[in-house]
């Protein structure tokens, strides 16, 4: 009876044994499954993360009154072309501010991108209005410019462009003091270039007051013909502009905007 017993006793356990590895086999199994299909799910899911940062908006300083911008988008503002190297890249859009050899050389733009588009002092001031244009990569204003025997302001503009990034770039023109700088202390203007040759145009002092009074950031001064020699730009003359807020740009030199 006893070994009878002991046989059925063997039985079960064996029976139990079985049914146990059994069933940590399959957990295994189902287990390995799910990851498998975890990872899959994961690897399919597209990815929400933020997209990817706009690079800074750079510019260009060519010389004379010659000016390049890059928006954040990569798109390319031309101003008053004219002196200088950097008209490689296409452009898609040409700003001009009046009608002096020294403004207009737009032929220097060979390149330039499907739908560029060329706004001078025509389309800027019409029947004295200033306009604005959106560009969506850039928003232009047109704003006052000339006063003096050699610019008339009926003729002649500056402009304000706001950036996508929300940067503002004042550029004066040809011109002396305004009537509408003092209003353009309210736009928080970021970079302002003032000419100031002081032949054709205001001086530095005239400017450094100009500066003054539209209250940007950074005061850069262009526009600052060397007293001899052709050329475009008098670093020296530069550096006496009056204001605690001078930015120096050299010829040929990029900088980032923010």
């Amino acid at each position: 009876m006893k070994s009878f017993k002991a046989i059925l006793t063997s039985i079960c356990l064996l029976l139990t044994f079985t049914s146990c590895v059994g069933g940590t086999e399959k957990r295994a199994d189902d287990s390995q499954q799910n990851s498998s299909a975890a990872t899959e799910q994961k690897e399919s899911e597209p990815n929400t993360g933020s997209q990817e940062t706009k690079q800074p908006a750079k510019l260009l300083y060519m010389g004379h009154a010659s000016l390049r911008i890059t928006t954040p988008e990569n798109r390319v503002i031309y101003i008053d072309p004219y002196a200088g190297k950097g008209y490689d890249a296409a452009a898609d859009l040409i700003l001009v501010t009046h009608d002096h050899f020294d403004h207009t050389a737009v032929d220097k733009i060979t390149r330039r991108a499907e739908g560029c588009q060329t706004v001078t002092w025509k389309e800027a001031l019409v029947k004295g209005n200033y306009k604005t244009f959106d560009f969506g990569f850039a928003t232009v204003e047109a704003v006052e410019a000339g006063y003096n025997r050699n610019h008339n302001v009926k003729n002649c503009v500056g402009y304000l462009i706001t950036l996508s990034d929300g940067v503002k770039i004042y550029v004066s023109g040809d011109t002396s003091r305004t009537k509408q700088m003092p209003k353009l202390a309210q736009r928080q203007i970021d970079y302002a270039f003032y000419c100031c040759d002081g032949v054709y145009n205001m001086d530095l002092k005239e400017a450094a007051e100009c500066a003054k009074l539209v209250g940007a950031k950074h005061d850069i001064p262009y526009h600052v013909i060397a007293a001899k020699g052709n050329v475009y730009f008098d670093r020296k003359r530069a550096e006496t502009f009056d204001s605690p807020n001078l930015l120096v740009i050299d010829q040929g030199e990029e900088i980032e905007l923010s």
